[in-house]
């Protein structure tokens, strides 16, 4: 009886042993944590690819951009005596009438709910424009502006690079141009604070910067040999329309065939 007693503690000690080995496997398709469980997890199938997380969100930040830069660009028109800060107005209103009927058809077509009012952050921002005038007024709507650009753009480029979704692809790639439009337009007033967003930037930065060494005063470096096709290689392409300084956002008008979305 004793050693029956006995070995009843053994084999129960090892089917412990083994649940608590076997637990973790069985437990970790359950989890997150892993990049691709996290993704797999906000992932929906639609006829045009997977749609990510990542996807939806930055379909709502294009509508959210819209709904307090558009109004922006309409104050700036209306208040500015300043051609190049009406012009960078101008720019906004419309950028954002276009990327909004874009973003409309996709978010229809994919089943995502928008907003229809900018989030908290975006109201004070208007707020801030509001209530300044003169100079100040210029300032602010240049530098909002363009740090809120700033901080979309790689954004946009990370979605464009990671998406599997054909519709969402090509809003990140109008939205691109959009957005740099923008950047180049605003930067055109002259007014941007270049050093706040430098530092902005560097607050929020943890890890050491890396790159080439720092360049030491008064010498020289060599010449770097230009970068060419070999042999008789004809091309027709060319690196950019438009002039220095300039973004063509001319594109096809978007489709809607659910009918009205776009209007």
């Amino acid at each position: 009886m004793r050693r029956l007693n006995g070995t009843a503690l053994i084999l129960a000690a090892l089917a412990g042993t083994v649940g608590a080995l076997v637990y973790p496997v069985w437990s970790y398709g359950d989890r997150t944590g892993t990049g691709q469980a996290n993704v797999a997890a906000g992932t929906v199938n639609t006829e045009w690819g997977p749609l990510t997380a990542a996807d939806r969100d930055l379909i709502v930040r294009v509508r959210l951009a819209g709904l307090w830069e558009l109004p922006a660009g309409q104050q700036a028109v209306e208040r500015s005596p300043s051609p190049a800060i009406r012009e960078a107005g101008d720019h906004l209103i419309v950028g954002h009438t276009d990327l909004d009927r874009r973003v409309r058809i996709v978010a229809a077509k994919l089943g995502v709910e928008l907003p229809n009012v900018p989030n908290d952050q975006q109201q004070g921002w208007l707020q801030e424009m509001s209530a300044a005038t003169g100079e100040e007024y210029e300032y602010k709507f240049v530098n909002l502006l363009r740090a809120a650009h700033g901080k979309i753009f790689p954004a946009i480029g990370t979605v464009r690079n990671t998406t599997r979704n054909s519709l969402v692809r090509q809003l990140a790639s109008d939205t691109n141009q959009t957005v740099l439009d923008h950047i180049t337009i605003l930067e055109k007033t002259g007014k941007v604070d270049f050093e706040a967003n430098a530092n902005d930037v560097a607050n929020a930065t943890t890890a050491s910067p890396t790159g080439p060494a720092v360049p030491a005063p008064g010498v020289p470096v060599p010449s770097a040999p230009a970068a060419q096709a070999g042999g008789n290689v004809q091309t027709t392409s060319k690196p950019s329309p438009g002039a220095p300084g300039t973004v063509n956002t001319g594109r096809p008008d978007p489709q809607d065939p659910v009918g009205g979305v776009g209007q």
